[in-house]
């Protein structure tokens, strides 16, 4: 029995020898390699550098508030009390096609909050989008968000300092402890100006909301150096939010060919699909960390954070044992697999040199991913936590799969600010010419110097002139087919997508309402 017993520890040791050695040459193999290819996997590489505050977009004191513990930010604030109460137009319409905003439900909601009897059953929503309607209902709207006009004043104040850098604090053991704070405060941000924007186009004052359009936009770009994934989300959520007062203001013709030439150049400098690397290298770095935390903590740690529920203490304790008891270099091969299958599931989706999104790749590395994972990600328990940890998959089949269909929504992004700035060309060959041309070659190169191509299949955005002197301007999608084949220019749209991020199938079009 001692014989066997020394047998057994000896082998014992040699196996966790061998793992462990065997992990920390995997790992260090491939961080060689990365790093040789320029790639960063260093969390603190990721942390913007501090800079002037006289330089810096959020060192103003109402930006610094939202860091404030308890604080509640936009102080009576009539938009705050109405926003839940004010159903959007898209709520009973099909929602692939932009509508105006609904100026009538927001004027009524405003009227009720002033009054001081809002209460948490009301709703408000008007079929009333026509321009009588609107232009009537947009003077008591601007009088409602009168109570964030301080706010506005002192954002436009430092909205020409040329960086921006939020007091997040990146000094957390826990990557995925950081707080954001400021991200929801920027979107909320952007959607007072949204809605602040449509009424002065409406009550004409279409100067009053360029300014505001360009304080979204503003806002927008105070994004763009973080290293956090969910920040590149909010960001393309707000670059959609200004898309749509400049979308109100082209399909009413509010815009005078200046305004619609300095629209124009501010849309037309966005690379939403380069921009995307950054965010995830940082993602993937976050992820390394998050595995030098759990292995310091315990996995339990890591199904709070990501598992599906709140697990039982018993699981809990289960899943921290199986932590305990493996060998350390598995937790060097957890690290290696995550980048390896990180990569296998990014790898030809997107391509920021060229602004292209391939949904075909993003579909087969989605499967590539399944298949390696064994559909280990659908399962749930301590048991299953032990069995990835097994196969040193266990990050991987928590973090990865929700982030397959990002460069698709890069893509999204991308070509509304595409077909944005191509309806700003049309808009101001309108104007020059008393119409719309008959292709889309005619604006170029006065209306604008070259034309964007679509950034699903590399071709020039499709365009039809429509019988009512209007004109429609579409992607082919998700799905890569250009649907209106064979039908005519009234009945072309075939299957639109239903939401912008949701679905294959569908044109992504950019249209207005007949006239």
């Amino acid at each position: 029995m001692l014989i066997v017993t020394a047998c057994l520890i000896t082998l014992l040791a040699l196996f966790y020898t061998e793992e462990n050695i065997r992990g920390k040459h995997a790992w260090e193999q491939y961080r060689r390699e990365a790093e040789a290819r320029g790639e960063q996997l260093d969390l603190n590489a990721f942390i913007p550098k501090p800079i002037p505050d006289d330089q810096n977009f959020a060192a103003t004191p109402f930006i610094q508030s939202w860091f404030v513990r308890n604080n509640h930010g936009w102080k009576s604030d009539f938009y705050q009390q109405a926003e839940y109460h004010v159903e959007p137009p898209e709520a009973k319409r099909d929602t692939s096609i932009r509508h105006f905003l609904d100026l009538v439900a927001w004027s009524r909601a405003f009227d009720v909050v002033r009054a001081g009897k809002m209460t948490g059953s009301q709703n408000f929503a008007s079929d009333k989008l026509d321009f009588k309607s609107r232009a009537k209902a947009a003077p008591l709207v601007l009088e409602g968000l009168k109570t964030n006009e301080a706010v506005f004043v002192e954002l436009r104040a430092v909205s020409q300092r040329p960086f921006s850098h939020y007091p997040v604090d990146y000094n957390m053991e826990d990557p995925a402890g950081i707080l954001l704070p400021h991200l929801n405060e920027v979107k909320g941000a952007c959607r007072r100006l949204e809605l602040k924007a449509g009424a002065e186009l409406a009550n004409g004052q279409s100067e009053s909301a360029l300014e505001d359009v360009k304080l979204i936009l503003r806002l927008t770009d105070s994004l763009n150096e973080e290293s956090f994934l969910i920040s590149y989300l909010v960001r393309i959520a707000c670059v959609q939010i200004a898309i749509q007062p400049i979308w109100e203001g082209l399909a009413e013709h509010a815009w005078s060919d200046a305004q619609l030439q300095e629209l124009q150049a501010r849309l037309q400098s966005y690379n939403l699909v380069a921009d995307l690397k950054w965010p995830l290298d940082g993602e993937r770095a976050g992820g390394i960390g998050i595995i030098d935390f759990v292995r310091q903590r315990g996995v339990g740690t890591l199904i709070e954070l990501l598992g599906p529920g709140q697990p039982t203490p018993v699981d809990k304790d289960i899943a921290d044992f199986f932590g305990r008891i493996v060998p350390s270099g598995w937790w060097r091969l957890e690290q290696f697999n995550y980048c390896r299958l990180f990569g296998l599931q990014m790898m030809g989706t997107f391509d920021g040199a060229n602004k292209r999104v391939s949904p075909i790749r993003i579909q087969a590395n989605a499967q590539e991913l399944e298949h390696a994972l064994a559909g280990r990600n659908r399962q749930t328990g301590p048991w299953h936590i032990g069995m990835l940890l097994v196969h040193h998959q266990l990050t991987s089949a928590l973090l990865l799969p929700a982030l397959g269909r990002i460069p698709l929504a890069a893509a999204v992004a991308q070509a509304a600010t595409d077909q944005a700035a191509i309806a700003c060309a049309l808009e101001r060959y309108r104007l020059a010419n008393g119409q719309f041309p008959d292709t889309l070659d005619a604006l170029v190169p006065r209306f604008i110097s070259e034309l964007p191509h679509d950034v699903i299949t590399g071709e020039l955005y499709q365009y039809h002139r429509t019988a009512d002197g209007q004109f429609v301007l579409y992607s082919a999608g998700g799905s890569e087919k250009d649907h209106s084949s064979g039908s005519g220019n009234e009945d072309f749209l075939g299957k639109i997508v239903k939401t912008l991020v949701e679905g294959k199938e569908g044109d992504w079009v950019w249209q207005y309402p007949s006239q």
